[in-house]
């Protein structure tokens, strides 16, 4: 499993010993959550989390997103956005350091910023008209049709910059990341489809560390591209960390090849998270074997957790990782419909 690649680490590496939190979230009766999108945590503690519950509509193409708040001590609070215009596919939800809330969907193209509160202040992008003939499932021609500035296809996520800019993931489609200032302007977009330098092939998560440099799980193409501000390509990562293939199992499906490449191969990054300074680290995982990965920003393989599977401290497709310290963390599962609030234990780290 262990080729050479700009900042691969192809060796052991620890594992990292944990604990999942049982029945973290508690929610009322009657309300269920579906596939688990997204997870974030304000400043007080509060976890928000986007789900593809609440669905309604047909069999095909039914809407699907439902973004619910819990207290720190998981206890419920409330819904946000009931039956939104936007809801339609919940991909992730982030909170930035003012504690606003913005929720990216990926079947409305949309992105929408709730202040603390949970009142709409900002809306990017726009979803299709419902009055429209032409209106039905976004077509992927390849090569893709150009951007649009200030439209998205198939949103994924947002980050933000020391001045506040924020930076949002486009995602399925256009492969490229926006940037808009803090007061709603347009400012720029880079990328393009593509496996070079500053190309993408599905940019799924986003991250910022404290010096405004952007880190992608630019997934597609199995690796974390971190660029500049402006969009300059800085360097790559690669999680290459030995795993013994014969008795992974998959979440779901078939095992991939040993390999495999693109969205299922082993250390092809689902999500990433970087943890408040001083001393920051990341967090990503992957679909195949399911794991979480903890590295320094430069790329180094710090430990690993976890694998698939139904149980706790298992992971089904981790698809959002919120990271408010350094050992603590929650995940947002797509095949296991639940959070998981994991307290990490690396004193115990042999």
């Amino acid at each position: 499993m262990c080729a050479t690649a700009p900042l691969a680490v192809c060796q052991a590496v620890p594992e990292i010993p944990f604990d999942s939190v049982p029945n973290f979230l508690k929610l009322p009766p009657n309300l269920y959550l579906g596939e688990v999108s997204g997870v974030a945590v304000n400043s007080k503690g509060h976890v928000f989390v986007f789900s593809r519950g609440n669905s309604t509509g047909a069999a095909y193409g039914a809407s699907a997103a439902q973004l619910l708040e819990f207290a720190p001590d998981g206890t419920y609070v409330h819904e946000i956005g009931h039956n939104l215009y936007a809801w339609s596919f919940a991909h992730a939800v982030r909170v930035d350091k003012e504690d606003n809330i913005w929720a990216m969907d990926k079947g409305s193209d949309m992105v929408i910023k709730f202040n603390p509160a949970g009142r709409v202040v900002m809306v990017f992008g726009r979803k299709q008209e419902a009055s429209d003939e032409g209106t039905g499932p976004l077509k992927h021609p390849k090569p893709p049709l150009p951007p649009v500035d200030g439209m998205f296809r198939q949103v994924t996520d947002v980050t933000w910059d020391p001045a506040g800019n924020a930076y949002i993931s486009d995602g399925y489609i256009n492969s490229r990341i926006a940037k808009v200032d803090r007061s709603g302007k347009w400012l720029a977009s880079f990328g393009e489809p593509g496996s070079g330098p500053g190309q993408f092939n599905t940019p799924h998560s986003i991250a910022a560390d404290a010096e405004g440099n952007i880190y992608v799980a630019d997934r597609g193409n199995g690796r974390i591209q971190v660029l500049d501000g402006n969009g300059k390509f800085l360097r790559e990562i690669k999680i290459k960390v030995p795993f013994d293939y014969a008795s992974a199992a998959p979440a779901i499906g078939a095992k991939p090849a040993q390999d495999a490449k693109g969205t299922m191969a082993p250390g092809s990054p689902w999500t990433v998270c970087i943890t408040p300074g001083p001393h920051q680290v990341l967090y990503a995982s992957d679909a195949f074997p399911g794991r979480i990965y903890k590295l320094s920003l430069d790329g180094k393989v710090l430990g690993v957790l976890g694998g698939s599977g139904k149980q706790l401290k298992q992971f089904g497709w981790i698809h959002e990782i919120a990271c408010p310290t350094e050992n603590e963390l929650y995940v947002a599962e797509l095949l296991n419909w639940r959070v998981q609030k994991l307290v990490l234990h690396p004193e115990k780290q042999k």
